[in-house]
C-alpha cells in the first residue's frame, strides 16, 4: 500500500493537488518519465470524497472521437494494470459485462443509429445496433415498449478506490494527507512553491487535480476556471434477487434513469439536468427523493420504465439502501481541461465531468507528456484555451 504521510517534503519536481483517482494517477504517470511526485490531500485517505461515490463505469460510447480516444487507452491500462503497474496479480474487480443504452422511441432509436455509426468510425468496431426483438432475446428483462439499443460488452465497471490506490502504490510518490493548500509562490509569474497549512512545497510544476475544487484551488493562482461543479447522487440497494448477478450497465436513454449489478444487489443514478449548480463541498447533502423519482414505477425517471422487475422491488419495499453524494465538475463541452495555463508552471487535470475514473489513464498520461515537453499543444485537443461549444445535456 501507498505511504501516506504528515511530513512535508521540501521540494519535488511535481506537485500534485488532490488525492482522488485522478491525482493518484497522475503521480503514477510523472513517476513513468521520472518525475518526483508529491501528492497534497485535505483528508486523512485518499480518495474519500469524489472518487469513493463514483459507479466505477467505463465505456468506449462517447460522443466525440476525442474522449473516445482517451477511454479507449484508459481502458487498455485497466486490462493490463497489474503488468504495467508492476504490482503482481493486483486485481481492480473488473467486470467486462457491457454497457447497454436503451429507448423507447423512435426519434431516439434514429440517434443511436447515428452515434453507433459514428463510434465505429472513431474505432469502436465492436459497438452494436440492436432492435427491441434483439435486445429483449439477449437482456430477457426489458421491457416490451423498448425499440432500440446500442452495447458494447467489452464495457464495465471496476473498483475505483482499488484502481486509486493501486495507481499510488505503483507511482512511489510522497502522499502528504490532512495537509490544505492554501496558495502558491510566483517568480518571475511562473509557479515556485506550494503554500499549505503545513509549510511550503518548492516546485516549478503544479497539477490541480482537485476535482470539484479545481476552481478555488486555480483561483489561489489568479487563474479562473470555467467549471461548474454540480451534485451527484447514488442509491445503492442491498440484496436483490431480481437483479441479474452478470447485467450490464443499464441506462434508459429517454429518461437518464440507469443503474448495474453489485455482489450485494445493485446501484442506481441518473444525471437531472435541472439540479442546481452548486458551491464545492466536502460534506455533500443526500435527498431521499432521489431514492423515490429512481425505485417509484410512477416517477418519470423510474428504472422500472425499461426494466419491469423493478416494479417488484418496490412493491416489496422492504430492501435496505444506501444514498450517497458527490459533484461532478463540468466543463462547457463536458470534456476535461488537461495541460498547460496561462501561468507558467500551472498544469490542469479536471472537468472530466464524470468520466474521471474512466479517462484518469488517458488524461493523466497525456497531462504528464505535456509537461515534459513530449506532445504540444497543438495535439491537445483538451487544452484550456480552446473554442468551447455548449453541450447538451447526456444522461450520463
Amino acid at each position: 500500500m501507498p505511504e501516506l504521510t504528515t511530513d512535508l517534503p521540501p521540494t519535488a519536481d511535481v506537485v500534485v493537488v488532490g488525492g482522488g483517482v485522478v491525482g493518484a494517477a497522475t503521480a503514477f504517470f510523472a513517476a513513468r518519465v521520472g518525475l518526483r511526485a508529491v501528492v497534497v490531500e485535505r483528508r486523512p485517505l485518499l480518495g474519500t470524497l469524489t472518487t469513493s461515490v463514483a459507479a466505477g463505469g467505463f465505456r468506449a460510447q462517447f460522443d466525440n472521437p476525442y474522449e473516445t480516444a482517451l477511454v479507449l487507452e484508459s481502458i487498455a491500462t485497466y486490462e493490463s494494470f497489474a503488468e504495467i503497474a508492476r504490482l503482481r496479480d493486483f486485481d481492480l474487480g473488473i467486470q467486462k459485462q457491457g454497457y447497454l443504452f436503451v429507448t423507447s422511441s423512435p426519434v431516439t432509436a434514429k440517434r443511436q443509429a447515428q452515434r453507433v455509426a459514428s463510434q465505429r468510425a472513431w474505432g469502436v468496431d465492436d459497438v452494436e445496433l440492436l432492435d427491441g426483438g434483439e435486445a429483449r432475446f439477449r437482456f430477457p428483462y426489458l421491457s416490451e415498449r423498448v425499440v432500440s439499443a446500442r452495447f458494447r460488452a467489452n464495457d464495465g465497471f471496476l473498483d475505483p478506490k482499488r484502481l486509486t490506490y493501486g495507481y499510488a502504490q505503483a507511482s512511489s510518490a510522497t502522499f502528504v494527507v490532512s495537509t490544505e493548500v492554501s496558495g502558491f509562490s510566483l517568480q518571475g509569474g511562473r509557479i515556485a512553491a506550494v503554500q499549505t497549512n503545513r509549510g511550503a512545497i518548492s516546485t516549478d510544476n503544479l497539477v490541480v487535480a482537485a476535482g470539484p475544487f479545481a476552481r478555488p484551488i486555480a483561483r489561489l493562482a489568479g487563474l479562473e476556471l470555467p467549471i461548474t461543479t454540480v451534485r451527484r447522487q447514488k442509491l445503492t440497494v442491498m440484496n436483490l434477487p431480481e437483479v441479474p448477478l452478470d447485467a450490464p450497465f443499464v441506462i434508459d436513454e429517454d429518461n437518464g434513469g440507469h443503474w448495474r449489478p453489485t455482489s450485494h444487489g445493485a446501484q442506481l443514478m441518473f444525471t437531472d439536468p435541472t439540479t442546481p449548480p452548486s458551491d464545492p463541498a466536502w460534506d455533500v447533502p443526500v435527498s431521499h427523493d432521489f431514492a423515490f423519482l429512481l425505485l417509484d414505477p410512477n416517477s418519470e425517471h423510474a428504472v422500472a420504465r425499461v426494466c419491469p422487475f423493478w416494479r417488484t422491488v418496490w412493491e416489496r419495499g422492504s430492501n435496505q439502501w444506501l444514498l450517497q453524494a458527490g459533484q461532478y465538475a463540468y466543463t462547457r463541452d463536458h470534456q476535461p481541461f488537461l495541460g498547460p495555463t496561462p501561468v507558467p508552471g500551472l498544469h490542469l487535470n479536471v472537468g472530466y465531468s464524470g468520466h474521471g475514473v474512466m479517462g484518469s489513464a488517458g488524461g493523466s498520461r497525456l497531462v504528464v507528456d505535456l509537461l515534459v515537453g513530449k506532445l504540444t499543444q497543438s495535439d491537445n485537443p483538451f487544452r484550456f484555451d480552446r473554442p468551447i461549444a455548449p453541450h447538451a445535456f447526456d444522461v450520463i
